[in-house]
């Protein structure tokens, strides 16, 4: 028997995660595959894995009941952060968990538990799409920014304003993280697409 648990995710308190979980309970029973648990969380895909709980306790969850399959509905389910969403693939791939996505039909894992390379080609490009949308985003609003400034308005922090170390290191982990793994401050940025600057003062808290 084949186990699985079901992930499901909205952004808002003001959607619902009915949808996903019924459709998976479904694919689920279509494939003979016992469903061991569902996992459901509101909360922006954007933020930390650390900061998900009921993301973190599901990845405890497939690794103490030696589950076989974490099945999500899209990619998007799981994360919309790059560097966050391949965190987590790699983190079930260690433990020979597959994990499926309905919308595409791939597997992360083949069926004797190797990583199935096709599938982790197409799941890097699309993390990646969607790092560069959320960049897109980001640059709008430093346009709007930029033409407030033009006109003589100010934005951002008071003069003399220094964020804290513990502040910086919650804000920034993934940035510390790499940092300690060796990254370049270039390529932490083009990961990240967090200033080197910001980067550089993280560097210094560690």
């Amino acid at each position: 028997m084949v186990k699985t648990v079901i992930f499901a995710r909205v952004s808002t308190s003001l959607q619902e995660y009915d949808r996903q979980v019924n459709e998976l309970t479904t694919l689920a029973n279509t494939n003979g595959w016992n469903v061991e648990a569902t996992f459901t969380e509101k909360i922006s895909g954007a933020k930390a894995n650390t900061e998900r709980t009921e993301l973190m306790n599901m990845i405890n969850f497939v690794e103490a009941k030696h589950i076989n399959k974490v099945l999500v509905t899209e990619l998007s389910r799981l994360g919309r952060d790059t560097l966050q969403v391949l965190e987590v693939i790699e983190t079930l791939n260690s433990k020979g968990i597959s994990l499926y996505i309905q919308n595409y039909n791939i597997e992360t894992l083949t069926q004797d538990g190797k990583v199935n390379a096709m599938s982790q080609f197409l799941i890097t490009i699309l993390a990646e799409v969607a790092r560069m949308e959320r960049k897109t985003i980001r640059e709008r609003i430093e346009s709007g920014y930029n033409n407030y400034r033009a006109k003589g308005g100010r934005v951002g922090r008071k003069t003399g304003y220094k964020k804290a170390e513990e502040a910086m290191k919650t804000q920034y982990v993934e940035e510390i993280k790499l940092l300690r793994k060796g990254y370049s401050l270039r390529n932490i940025s083009k990961l990240t697409g967090t200033s080197i600057n910001t980067i550089r003062k993280c560097k210094s808290l560690i």
